[in-house]
């Protein structure tokens, strides 16, 4: 008796597949037949329950994913897997794409998840570029890229310490260094402090 496959994915440990799982369920998913991949991104070769998942299909099963990014983001592994499943005499059904419910096994939902997929890849690529190009363009403003601060040194506060103490406004010095005033004067207290007990 034929029965369908499920397979759920998620990028990092702190995503939940509850989503998913539900919607897989409400497919007529059961239980036993759900697999799930924590923490695992689409890119990665390696999915352990994506693997358990396809060993479970025999001829006659359905793989049931609730997105077609859940199978990776190339259009040639997506392409090479629904050959795969045909071949094994499977089929694959993607629950959201094109706004409906996809099945490989007929003609035209197969000619509908090769175009997807190709879509797919394609937003994929577009956006890498879009982060690609708003890195360099900050780079080139000379903005930074978010992540952490960069390290001031003590020897950066004492030259600034000096340029206060000839005459320059503390709240440019500060400004200069990417800090608040508050800041700049804890560091200079905390230096004097230092060289004090020295």
């Amino acid at each position: 008796m034929s029965k369908l496959i499920g397979y759920a994915r998620v990028s990092t440990r702190q995503q939940s597949t509850d989503r998913q799982r539900t919607d897989l369920l409400a497919a007529g998913v059961r239980h036993d037949d759900l697999y799930i991949d924590h923490g695992v991104p689409g890119a990665r070769a390696s999915r352990p329950q994506f693997d358990r998942a396809l060993d479970a299909l025999m001829e006659g099963d359905t793989l049931v994913v609730t997105t077609l990014d859940r199978l990776g983001r190339s259009t040639q592994n997506m392409l090479a897997l629904a050959d795969e499943l045909r071949g094994r005499g499977a089929g694959l059904r993607v629950l959201n794409l094109g706004g409906g419910d996809v099945d490989t096994a007929t003609p035209m939902g197969s000619m509908l998840f090769t175009i997807m997929a190709a879509l797919a890849q394609m937003e994929h690529e577009i956006n890498r570029e879009r982060v690609t190009d708003s890195i360099n363009k900050r780079r080139e403003a000379g903005l930074g890229l978010g992540g952490r601060p960069r390290r001031i040194t003590d020897s950066q506060i004492r030259n600034a310490v000096r340029l206060v103490k000839v005459g320059e406004p503390a709240a440019q010095v500060a400004r200069d260094l990417r800090m608040s005033r508050a800041t700049f004067y804890r560091r200079s207290r905390a230096l004097a402090d230092q060289q004090g007990a020295i």
